[in-house]
């Protein structure tokens, strides 16, 4: 049975100063004062209370008129007559008032009311809307999102200035209770995907997002853990987010998460970069042309110069280059996992290297490791070079994750080839292409869309870029 308040004052302090447990935390604050002849009390977290406006609003409440107070019979009256603040709400469940209080609202008891005023003065840290590290643009704008969520909605809102545009927010986690927004044009969205999110967020059942968003991804996707690729896009552009949503798709913000959410997002959409709309369509075209052949190189190059080199008589000519002159005692299939492991073991020391030194850490340890290992026999330098070229190339894309699903693949394929030659290189071929085929993104959706169901229109935009027109906006 839910607790809610009674017309009792003292009965309602101590029912709250319990739930809110106010002696045992030191940033839990509550407030007693007087209204007129009227007892009232605050509650509000220390840090997230406005002190300037709170101070406002005390002055006006403490010099209120003693029969107009008394003329207010219910909390929603004595709210627009007393409570000089926009953001004000009337409860009178006592969990909505504690999740209120906790959320860094402030919640206001006063005497005969059987109503809280719940007054919205909260303000977070936060740090500036800073263009994000890891999505830059040469050209466009360069603010980014931040950990605070009602800061990110305005920063969608600058840049779609319609109705239409819908901001329902939902809350995820007994503990934790945090709010996460579906942003969505009405009209635009396909209704059978946003009703399946909604259920799969109704349906959430964790005591809390530790982890921000990718918490919360865990706990939307289907439970392959054999399934290396991503189901969602992220990123922290506002206006990468605002074409996505134009666009008909749904995107997701977490409280405390900088990072945005598109949904449906299937392997093509990884493909995409936010430069390739700053630029001309035939630069743009190019560019996005160029990006998914080399990194379908990142995955390929290596297993199918590991089968030539491991079957020379298929080796034309023109590419007698690619053999190896002074092969070592090493197996080549055991240098080009030594490398893959060596080049992660670089990133993750660069990850953990203080900025200012963190470029020049991965520059000089892959260079001095791997000039090393070649000069010690230990490697050969094809192997070296080959490897150095597909980890840069690794980002040419965006996404992390994507990246990380290819390496792996990458190194079944090369696992394969060294157990059955050019049998293991086609069956890997097979079963990748059978895994992205059999993907399915959030809602459903196939992973090869729109290839896989075909949609013509809808492939031609996402392979190349097209100009803005009445068709196209």
């Amino acid at each position: 049975m839910e607790k809610v308040l009674t017309s009792d004052f003292n009965s309602n302090i101590n029912m709250l100063d319990g739930e809110l447990r106010l002696k045992a935390s030191f940033d839990l604050v509550g407030r007693d004062f007087f209204i007129g002849k009227k007892n009232a009390k605050l509650y509000f977290v220390d840090g997230f209370c406005k002190d300037e406006q709170m101070g406002k609003i005390m002055s006006e409440l403490m010099k209120a008129d003693e029969n107009k107070l008394n003329s207010c019979r219910t909390a929603r009256e004595f709210a627009n007559n007393f409570v000089p603040y926009v953001e004000t709400d009337i409860v009178s469940n006592v969990d909505e008032i504690i999740k209120s209080v906790l959320s860094g609202a402030i919640a206001m008891i006063v005497a005969d009311y059987t109503e809280a005023v719940v007054i919205d003065a909260r303000t977070y840290p936060v740090r500036s809307v800073q263009e994000p590290e890891n999505d830059r643009v040469l050209r466009g704008p360069h603010d980014g999102f931040v950990e605070t969520l009602v800061f990110n909605t305005a920063l969608i809102r600058r840049r779609i200035r319609d109705t239409a545009l819908t901001m329902e927010i939902h809350s995820v986690g007994k503990t934790s209770k945090t709010d996460v927004v579906i942003c969505f044009m009405q009209g635009r969205v396909n209704e059978k995907q946003l009703n399946a999110l909604r259920k799969k967020i109704d349906s959430v059942d964790v005591n809390s997002l530790t982890m921000g968003q990718q918490s919360f991804i865990d706990c939307l996707v289907p439970k392959q853990w054999y399934n290396p690729f991503p189901k969602v896009r992220y990123t922290e552009r506002p206006d990468a987010v605002a074409a996505s949503i134009l666009e008909g798709s749904m995107v997701v913000l977490t409280d405390n998460s900088p990072a945005a959410m598109i949904i449906p997002s299937g392997i093509f959409d990884f493909l995409q970069d936010t430069n390739d709309y700053y630029m001309s369509p035939v630069i743009g075209s190019y560019m996005r042309i160029i990006r998914m052949a080399i990194f379908a190189m990142t995955m390929l190059l290596i297993p199918i110069w590991l089968l030539l080199i491991r079957n020379p008589e298929y080796i034309p000519e023109w590419l007698e280059f690619i053999k190896i002159e002074e092969p070592n005692s090493l197996p080549i299939v055991a240098q080009l996992f030594i490398v893959e492991v060596v080049i992660d073991a670089i990133k993750l020391a660069s990850i953990n290297t203080p900025s200012s030194l963190s470029g020049s850490f991965g520059v000089i340890g892959a260079l001095v490791l791997g000039e090393f290992a070649v000069s010690a026999g230990w490697f050969v330098a094809e192997v070296v070079l080959y490897m150095a070229f597909v980890a840069l190339t690794n980002y040419t894309q965006p996404s992390f994750e994507l990246g990380y699903a290819f390496k792996l693949f990458r190194m079944m394929l090369i696992a394969l080839i060294a157990l059955f030659d050019v049998w293991g290189f086609i069956g890997g071929i097979l079963m990748i292409i059978l895994e992205i085929a059999t993907t399915k993104t959030v809602t459903g959706q196939c992973y090869l869309y729109p290839l896989i169901p075909f949609k013509g229109s809808a492939l031609a935009g996402l392979l190349l870029r097209r100009p803005l027109s009445k068709k196209n906006n």
